[in-house]
């Protein structure tokens, strides 16, 4: 998948996730990667910028098998953005689905 297309979508995936539930960021970028080729690399710079504009809040979660890990909790101004990025990307990828010919969704 072309690199342009992940880059602009990860923010979403991320904030969608995270509306599902609180995760760990390994959780986070491993959900990720199973479905978009994306390395972790690429993930925790992503949360570290989303947690500074304040899209969610981090505490610290005790673990069953090692250190404590950091869970990552959307807060109101992350979930508004998440519908706000999801509707944004609805109405985008209808434009382009109906500029290549196909069925609008």
């Amino acid at each position: 998948m072309n690199t342009q297309f992940k880059k602009g979508v990860l923010e979403l995936c991320v904030l969608s996730l995270l509306k599902q539930g609180d995760k760990y960021g390994y959780e986070l970028a491993d959900t990720v990667g199973r479905e978009i080729d994306v390395s972790e690399g690429s993930i925790y710079p992503l949360l570290k910028r989303l947690r500074g504009e304040g899209y969610f809040e981090v505490y610290l979660r005790e673990s069953p098998s090692g250190p404590a890990r950091k869970y990552y909790r959307l807060t109101q101004k992350g979930a508004d953005m998440q519908a706000h990025l999801e509707s944004e990307w609805k109405e985008f990828t209808q434009s382009v689905s109906t500029i290549l010919g196909g069925e609008p969704q």
